[in-house]
């Protein structure tokens, strides 16, 4: 958006006079009660540990590749309460956190990656039909938008880049007519158009509905339940928790930005905090002044970026741009509400969108992302193979998480298998440094990334250097 819009913030503050601090995805009446806290002793072949997206996947993969297998998952608080019921609703088919990302990192793998990440959003797609999970779930795609000139010359090479490396199929550059004839904003000067590697769907929806699976399958699922500590225990593991112990053959951890019970994982992810806004419904009017049809997922090209789609009930979410990381690496419930953020959304919002002035905000909120240096996820095991992990996730966890639990379970059994034989999967990224180091790297990264955003995607000293270590911040 345009640099001066961040100055108007407050001249659409009315816009947020009656604002919820509260996910719009969780603040729903059908919201299912939680189930009872684990309360004494328990013991099982495979506990689960984090009752989000990573979690649910985990236990429900488990069950039905073997229906017999014991499974326990316990949950800190409620499933879905964190960042699977708080994000956009973007499920994208990318493992690597966009093509880009993937293809500077592991370019002799990209092809399988991104025929990996095909198949599992299509699974994905049918677990929500074969479970019948009301969420929402349209296979609508995805256009990245331009709004500066520098940025539709950036999209429209990188689509033939695309094509010269025969990646680009299914993926069509969009000229200022053809992106506005999708979507009706004075702001959108070209964009780059992924018909099938995205879907849209209620976040909450999809945590609730594989909970719902999964206790029918047999999981046993114990909520306001937190791990408290895990060491070994005979030739399994045992998980202390407030109330009781479980003892189980094998541990999957799906805790992403909270503490990892193995503690040499927790260098290797941050938090930082994102924020989004959510609209009144928009009425038919409305609705066709921005001529939003085909209800895609969009995206703006700048390093500080948005993210922004309709709802069922046709509300526009609105978020990004702010990325707060809080000294220390904390994650505090404090940090969840941000009203400074919320202001500067407002009138992004409206720069983007002005023939919806009048419109009112009814949601806004925020929460951690597990962010890792290379933004994509990472996998490992620990106690001589009977506990793995997969964490880091970077934002786009919706769908990659169903990978990551293929993958634990792949490495929890032992097996060779197309995931575990991956170059992503069998490295790591680089750890972040302690503090100071840690909030003044990314406070210096952030301000580089704001500074080429105002000159036409300039990247200064620093971040060329970001890039030569395989740090590049771009998103």
């Amino acid at each position: 958006m345009a640099p001066g819009a961040m100055n108007r913030g407050n001249r659409w503050a009315a816009s947020l006079a009656d604002v919820r601090p509260v996910s719009y995805w969780l603040d729903d009446p059908g919201r299912p009660r939680p189930e009872p806290a684990l309360t004494g002793s328990d013991t099982c072949d495979l506990l689960v540990v984090g009752g989000g997206y990573s979690g649910l996947w985990t236990a429900l993969i488990a069950k039905e590749r073997d229906p017999a297998r014991d499974v326990v998952l316990v949950e800190g608080r409620e499933v879905g309460w964190a960042a699977s019921g708080r994000n956009g609703g973007f499920c994208a088919a990318s493992l690597t956190h966009g093509l880009s990302n993937g293809l500077t990192r592991w370019p002799d793998e990209i092809r399988r990656l991104e025929e990996l990440g095909a198949r599992n959003l299509d699974a994905i797609e049918d677990a929500v039909a074969r479970h019948s999970i009301d969420c929402d779930f349209e296979r609508t795609g995805e256009i990245d938008v331009a709004t500066e000139p520098y940025q539709a010359e950036e999209l429209r090479d990188w689509h033939r880049e695309l094509e010269r490396e025969g990646l680009g199929g299914g993926i069509e550059f969009l000229d200022t007519e053809a992106v506005r004839d999708q979507v009706a904003s004075p702001t959108f000067l070209a964009g780059l158009y992924d018909r099938r590697g995205v879907a849209m769907l209620n976040p909450a929806k999809l945590a609730w509905g594989l909970k719902r699976a999964c206790l029918r399958l047999g999981v046993r699922v114990y909520e306001n339940t937190p791990a408290l500590d895990l060491k070994p225990s005979g030739a399994g593991m045992s998980v202390r928790t407030p109330y009781g112990a479980i003892g189980a053959r094998r541990v999957a951890l799906g805790t992403n930005i909270f503490p990892n019970l193995v503690k040499r994982v927790r260098s290797y992810t941050v938090p930082v905090y994102d924020y989004a806004l959510m609209t009144e419904p928009l009425t038919g009017d409305q609705l066709a002044s921005i001529g939003w049809k085909n209800r895609q997922g969009l995206g703006d090209s700048a390093n500080q970026f948005h993210y922004f789609r309709l709802s069922a009930d046709n509300r526009i979410l609105w978020g990004g741009y702010d990325a707060v990381y809080p000294y220390g690496g904390r994650v505090r419930a404090e940090y969840d509400d941000r009203p400074e953020t919320y202001a500067k959304l407002a009138g992004h919002f409206f720069t983007c969108f002005p023939q919806l002035e009048g419109v009112r905000f009814s949601h806004a909120w925020g929460g951690a992302i597990d962010t890792c240096s290379r933004f994509s996820a990472f996998f490992g095991t620990a106690h001589r193979g009977r506990v793995a992990y997969a964490a880091g996730y970077t934002g786009l966890g919706v769908g990659a998480t169903r990978f990551g639990a293929e993958v634990m379970l792949d490495l929890l059994a032992g097996e060779r298998t197309e995931r575990t034989e991956l170059e992503m999967v069998r490295r790591k990224p680089l750890p972040f440094p302690p503090e100071p180091f840690a909030w003044t790297g990314i406070a210096l990264t952030k301000w580089s990334l704001a500074r080429a955003d105002s000159h036409g995607g300039r990247r200064n000293l620093w971040l060329k250097t970001m890039d030569r270590l395989g740090l590049g911040f771009d998103s």
